[in-house]
């Protein structure tokens, strides 16, 4: 009778070592799933990041660039003023000009 006690201890042992093991490999399984899982997460984060980012770029550069614009239509602006000036100071003086050449080459 004690060897059946022991024969049914030893059972229950081998039973809860299966159990274990069963349960080792449901673990193991679901940390695999797991990991899938949050790869994937990362994954899609890093993509939705990656298109924030890209939007913001844009706008930024967007921005930028109708600043360049704004600041060189300005640019040519004074410049064509700045021409305009010199163009009639040019013409205002051009008789006066024309005759110191001329008295000079005449003197020489």
């Amino acid at each position: 009778m004690a060897e059946s006690k022991v024969t049914g201890i030893v059972k229950s042992l081998n039973m809860l070592e299966d159990d274990l093991d069963s349960l080792s490999s449901k673990v193991s399984d679901m940390k695999k799933q797991l990991s899938i899982k949050t790869q994937a997460e990362i994954d899609n984060l890093l993509e939705k990041t990656r298109e924030i980012a890209t939007k913001e770029a844009e706008i930024a550069i967007n921005a930028s660039k109708e600043k360049a614009n704004a600041e060189s239509a300005k640019i040519a602006q004074e410049g064509e003023s700045k021409l305009s000036e010199i163009q009639s100071k040019v013409d205002a003086n051009f008789d006066e000009a024309v005759k110191h050449v001329v008295s000079t080459v005449l003197k020489a």
